[in-house]
């Protein structure tokens, strides 16, 4: 079978959920999806169409923002806008935003779609947003609040929020009423439409030096002059995220982190003014994990809780549910899932 990966790579991604969708009728879901979509694709107008993915998920959308950070942000703050023109109970959704590493395949349809834990994080911070708020991971906020001063202001911490996973999530709220005014001399990418044929797409799109797609004309310098500031490093569940200012101090807290045991996940790429790159974390060693079998049920132990996190989550991915929260017994991470589909 052909590989349908193009690349990995780091970028902002906004998941929307319509509140209470399940629970209209047919005809009142297909009224509700449609003014929805014209909300959001107004929403979008501003953003260069090859400049980020829409993914239908049935009761909202997933966005992959493959340009500058502060296109999610913009969008998420107008489509919130646009919605709230409209009563409560016509229309009303909840809103994530995350970045992270995500992976760009070709489907059966040979549309470009994207996996991986920064769609999933999206759809996670999302949860524990309210009807009508804008929610957005830590590592969102770490790279968008250091591009401005007015950016920050935006964004009020609500704490620590664990998810259904057992899998904890640094959350931050956009402000009601949020405006965001870009400068008018950021740069935008080209205008020109993403193609749906895999031949017509313009991979420079996807490309970094260390890229096996695209075979660039000249070859940048591959040290830059590395400035004062040290890349920062946050942690992203099974993966670690590197932003900088500079290319060489990313480059720097890689070569660290692979001492550790890290392995690179996407390549330094430069994310807005920011190069970003992402690890495995060395903490995560899901192969030091032992999974006994009871049954239907599963223990799961493993030297660290985050070891064990990333392998219930594995397991919870092929239908198990987590039935005992994880805990440290005897020095040991423990937790328990049944595969028989029984719910807590």
């Amino acid at each position: 079978m052909a590989d349908t990966t193009i690349r990995t790579l780091v970028c902002s991604v906004m998941f929307l959920d319509i509140v209470d969708y399940s629970k209209r009728s047919v005809g009142d879901q297909q009224h509700t999806k449609q003014m929805f979509n014209e909300l959001l694709a107004r929403a979008l107008e501003p953003v260069p169409p090859r400049d980020f993915i829409v993914l239908d998920t049935g009761d909202g959308a997933a966005i992959a923002f493959l340009g500058d950070p502060e296109d999610a942000l913009s969008v998420g703050i107008a489509v919130r806008k646009n919605i709230a023109s409209l009563p409560p109970d016509i229309l009303s959704a909840r809103m994530g935003i995350n970045l992270g590493p995500v992976r760009l395949v070709w489907d059966i349809n040979a549309q470009m779609n994207i996996l991986g834990d920064g769609i999933n994080v999206a759809q996670r911070v999302m949860s524990f947003a309210k009807p009508g708020q804008l929610l957005a991971s830590r590592s969102f906020y770490e790279v968008v609040s250091h591009l401005s001063r007015d950016y920050a202001s935006l964004f009020t911490v609500l704490g620590t929020r664990t998810d259904k996973h057992v899998r904890e999530h640094e959350v931050y709220a956009v402000a009601e009423g949020a405006r965001l005014e870009r400068s008018a001399d950021t740069p935008r990418r080209s205008k020109s439409p993403r193609a749906s044929d895999p031949d017509e797409t313009n991979l420079d799109l996807f490309s970094t030096e260390d890229s096996p797609i695209v075979e660039h004309g000249t070859k940048k310098a591959r040290h830059e002059k590395t400035t004062a500031a040290p890349a920062k490093i946050f942690e992203a569940g099974a993966n670690l995220i590197v932003s900088g200012s500079s290319k060489a101090s990313v480059e720097e807290a890689l070569d660290r982190l692979a001492k550790g045991g890290a392995e690179v996940i996407s390549h330094i790429t430069q994310v807005g003014d920011k190069w970003m790159a992402s690890c495995t974390n060395p903490k995560v060693n899901v192969a030091a994990c032992k999974v006994e079998v009871a049954g239907l049920m599963r223990i799961i132990t493993g030297p660290t809780r985050e070891a064990v996190d990333e392998k219930v989550r594995d397991l919870v991915q092929f239908g198990a549910v987590l039935v005992s929260d994880i805990e440290l017994n005897d020095g040991v991470w423990t937790a328990v899932c049944d595969t028989g589909g029984r719910s807590r």
